[in-house]
């Protein structure tokens, strides 16, 4: 289909064109883009961490309260 123009397609080729092309795009939207990279020195153990404190009580924070004590502009 190089060089074809869609107005030269069947509506079975363009529909089929559609649908690869909705494929395509949600598997980019929905994939993991942190997929195969290692986490730095100690981000695991802070992590485990983190989830274990809130388990047992620690108080959390939404997005907009961290960018704010972290002085970010949210």
């Amino acid at each position: 289909m190089i060089g074809t123009k869609i107005s030269d397609l069947t509506v079975d080729e363009f529909r089929s064109l559609v649908r690869e092309t909705v494929r395509q795009t949600l598997a980019e939207l929905l994939s993991d883009p942190d997929e195969g990279l290692v986490l730095q020195n100690g981000v695991e153990s802070a992590l485990k961490h983190s989830i274990k404190a809130v388990k047992e009580g620690a108080p959390t924070y939404d997005a907009e309260e961290a960018a704010k004590r972290l002085g970010l502009e949210w």
